[in-house]
């Protein structure tokens, strides 16, 4: 099933480690094969599912479209905006640094239920592909928690937020 979208809280040689392999291919085999089965495993709390939820989750936060750089910072970098560590079509990979994910945490207080749903109501059901609909909204609103959760604990250790998503 594709895509499913995971945020890791990385640390900083994670990071390190991830940007110095010399190409996509690379960076992809090693979230498969080390990122995900390590966090999974053994860090699950340092991780943040959010299924297909992300791509409404997105929308809401920036401005209502599937794009990487639409909407105000820091809210489009919850999910898509910021360091694309992968290019090809089939997978996401993009890396938010401590500083930004500080930012992000900072400004996910004010993102209450009514005005996630404001927001999430505002979305363009034609670009968005799904209808937008109470279910819809309640399955986005309940995935985003554990996301807002995740960058709140990120923040306070200094880590990195890694969003992935396969397509």
């Amino acid at each position: 099933m594709g895509c499913l979208g995971v945020h890791f809280a990385l640390t900083e040689q994670e990071v390190a480690h991830l940007r110095s392999l010399p190409d996509d291919p690379s960076r992809l085999h090693h979230l498969l094969e080390v990122i995900e089965v390590t966090y999974f495993r053994e860090h699950s709390d340092w991780k943040a599912e959010s299924a297909k939820s992300w791509d409404a989750m997105h929308r809401a936060l920036a401005d209502g479209k599937m794009t990487w750089d639409g909407g105000e910072y820091p809210l489009n970098h919850v999910v898509l905006a910021g360091e694309l560590l992968y290019l090809e079509s089939d997978y996401i990979m993009s890396l938010k640094t401590p500083k930004q994910v500080c930012d992000i945490a900072e400004a996910l207080p004010a993102i209450t239920e009514p005005e996630f749903r404001r927001c999430y109501f505002a979305i363009d059901a034609a670009s968005y592909g799904f209808p937008i609909s109470e279910d819809d909204f309640s399955y986005t609103w309940e995935w985003f928690q554990g996301v807002r959760a995740l960058y709140q604990r990120a923040a306070k250790e200094g880590r990195f937020v890694l969003f992935t998503a396969s397509q």
